[in-house]
């Protein structure tokens, strides 16, 4: 998800690097035979029934999805400053932590979860309103930006650029999400208000830099990365945002000038890319793919098939994974941080498990996803399991437990354990006429 230069030091002596930098660094190999053309042109086939329609919770799965979401909220109330309402990029999974440093896509999910809280009652409405009109007017008056687009990562309490940040397009798009779930779910004048100004203020044809993709982000000093959002990924909402802005939008001609490869693993086909499963999760939080499809695909079905041969990829490696613990996605490991999964396999593969792997596919494949995470809570407790929710990720192999948790992974499960059982997060994102429009111009239409 992150841009290059993310990651920056966090702890003294951990291995600092973002999804982004590894993706780069990876995208310039071959994919394997299991691509197909560069550019993937034909319809998908025999598009699966909508997963979440379909689905009927038990009541141990409803009150698992409760327990998940309530302590997920917690982190992002207890880590969001409570003057600015940035949110920190990671904490300690029980509490106590000390670090300072926040991200913007951290706190794109956590202004999601708080609409998410607010709706559940799990924090007084008062406290979380009085919370996001802080986040509004710190980001709007406050937060260095530059043509509209905001630096990864800061200061959480000052808002002070952290040192060797880029202006990030794609985790300035996360934020904008959260900021427009904002908008749409609390009946407030200034957040209302506020949110339409930051989002109106995003110059998009600047972050092309006379390209026919985004840039993935700009340096004071330096100028544009070189890298693109040039193959599908996790940027269809940094392309819808863009083509829906009332302000400064781009064509939706755009929409089609990103690749989209064909994957073939176990007899599935589907639109991906090198690149760990959270790419067929993150856009999916806010934007309300189901039912719908472009000339390109149904993405809905897209990520539910991701998600089957994610899981099959890793019940192929026997000697470590099984129906009841699987689940890869960029995460921390023994080692630092790392983007890894697959297929095809990507990343120092060890047997280790990363929760937001299934987590943010509750919404495509409710059974498997609820299955192993129930699993892996039962049978590792409290080692994997804490205040926050799961640890970012661990190898009981080894042994070895993460002792933080993540923001952005932690988030991707709450939103889709919450549209998994209500499609809360859709229907108020949603509820934006600019996402409508957008999708419309880029020629969705029902399935």
């Amino acid at each position: 998800m992150e841009a290059p230069s993310s990651r920056m030091p966090i702890r003294p002596g951990t291995n600092c690097v973002s999804r982004r930098t590894i993706l780069r660094t990876l995208g310039g190999a071959a994919l394997g035979a299991s691509l197909a053309s560069p550019m993937f042109v034909t319809p998908l086939l025999a598009a699966p029934a909508n997963t979440v329609a379909g689905y009927t919770l038990a009541k141990d799965e409803e009150a698992f999805l409760d327990e998940m979401e309530r302590r997920g909220c917690a982190f992002f109330w207890e880590h969001g400053h409570p003057s600015t309402g940035q949110v920190l990029d990671r904490a300690r999974f029980n509490g106590g932590e000390t670090r300072r440093m926040a991200s913007i896509a951290a706190t794109g999910f956590g202004l999601t979860a708080l609409c998410i809280a607010d709706s559940r009652g799990y924090l007084p409405h008062a406290d979380i309103v009085e919370r996001v009109r802080a986040t509004m007017r710190f980001h709007w008056k406050v937060l260095p930006q530059h043509h509209g687009f905001f630096y990864h990562f800061s200061d959480a309490a000052t808002g002070k650029t952290a040192r060797g940040s880029e202006l990030s397009s794609i985790d300035t798009s996360i934020l904008l999400c959260g900021i427009l779930t904002c908008k749409a779910h609390f009946k407030d004048a200034e957040i209302e208000d506020l949110a339409g100004k930051i989002y109106e203020r995003v110059d998009w044809p600047w972050m092309l830099n006379d390209g026919p993709t985004f840039s993935m982000g700009w340096f004071p000093g330096k100028g544009f990365i070189p890298a693109r959002w040039d193959t599908y990924s996790e940027e269809m909402m940094l392309y819808l945002l863009a083509i829906g802005s009332p302000t400064h939008p781009v064509g939706p001609e755009y929409w089609s000038h990103f690749e989209r490869p064909q994957v073939e693993f176990y007899g599935l086909k589907y639109i991906s890319n090198r690149a760990p499963l959270f790419i067929h999760q993150y856009s999916h939080a806010w934007y309300d793919f189901r039912r719908k499809r472009d000339s390109y695909a149904d993405y809905f079905a897209n990520s539910i098939i991701a998600t089957r041969a994610h899981k099959l990829f890793c019940l192929s490696m026997k000697e470590w994974y099984s129906q009841d613990y699987w689940g890869i996605t960029a995460s921390d490991y023994v080692h630092g941080y790392t983007a890894w999964g697959g297929p095809p396999a990507m990343g120092p593969i060890d047997g280790s498990v990363v929760p937001a792997a299934a987590g943010g596919s509750l919404a495509f494949l409710p059974g498997n996803c609820l299955h192993v995470l129930m699993a892996m809570k039962k049978k590792y407790g409290a080692q994997a399991w804490g205040k926050y929710g799961f640890v970012d990720a661990f190898n009981p192999g080894l042994p070895w437990y993460d002792p933080d948790v993540l923001g952005i992974d932690l988030g991707i499960g709450v939103l889709m354990a919450e549209n998994l059982r209500s499609g809360f997060v859709w229907d108020t994102f949603m509820r934006n006429p600019e996402a409508s429009a957008a999708m419309s111009k880029c020629g969705f239409r029902a399935v």
